[in-house]
This record gives C-alpha cells, structure tokens and sequence, in this order.
C-alpha cells in the first residue's frame, strides 16, 4: 500500500487534476529503465481513483521497450481497473536531451533506440483499445 502523507491528502483536496506518468507497466523492466520499480505509480493511480480524483495517464513509447504488445495489453487491462482516467497519452520518444548526457560524459542507455513514430503511437493506441 501506497504511503500517502497527510501533506499530499491535504493538497489533493484541492486538485482538480493529476498528471501520472506511468514509465512502463512492468514493475520489472521499469526498473531495468529507470532504476526502480512501478509500485508506488500504480498504487498511486489506484489510490486516485478510488478517491474520485481525475487523472491523466501518460507514458512515453519507446520502440523495443515500452512498446511489446503483451506489456501494452497489461497497460489497458490496468486502465481499465481505473474509474477516474480522463486522458490517455501516449508520447513519442525522442532524443533531443542526448546532448546533456554528452556533456555531463554520462553514457546514454537509449543510444541505439530509434525514435518513435506516429504509427508507433496509433499501434499503441489500437492495442489499448484507445483508438
């Protein structure tokens, strides 16, 4: 279960709306992305709803990572135990920041991933049933 402090209850009293990226529905290759599992997302998502505060769910598509269609239809199955998602979008992966990597000399893990396309975001789109 979610810790929600009484900080953020008291704040959340007051939100009309929530921005939730969900970084990858797999609590596993979520970490292999950024370093730490989905829980806390998708508990959170989970404890918005329940609460009846609307919500956007957001996630970036990254072709040959977020993109795997049985990951896609996991999303979808997840949306759909939410009563509170106003909005889903789906955001092209791009890699405009691999500069700053660069320049920090930090190695960029997504060197070798193709930007996403429109048809990636339509085919992610169809798969979740949002088309």
């Amino acid at each position: 279960m979610v810790d929600i402090t009484d900080d953020v209850k008291e704040l959340l009293k007051y939100t009309d709306l929530v921005l939730l990226d969900i970084k990858h529905i797999d609590s596993d290759k979520c970490k292999e992305l950024v370093g730490f599992g989905n829980e806390k997302e998708l508990e959170f998502a989970h404890f918005l709803s329940d609460n009846n505060i609307d919500m956007w769910i957001r996630q970036v598509i990254i072709p040959g990572i977020t993109d795997d269609e049985e990951d896609l239809l996991k999303l979808r199955d997840f949306l759909s135990s939410l009563k509170t998602v106003r909005k889903v979008e789906f955001l092209k992966y791009h890699s405009m920041g691999k500069f700053k990597w660069k320049n920090l000399d930090i190695p960029y893990d997504l060197e070798d991933v193709r930007e996403a396309t429109s048809d990636d975001i339509e085919r992610a789109k169809k798969i979740c049933g949002l088309d």
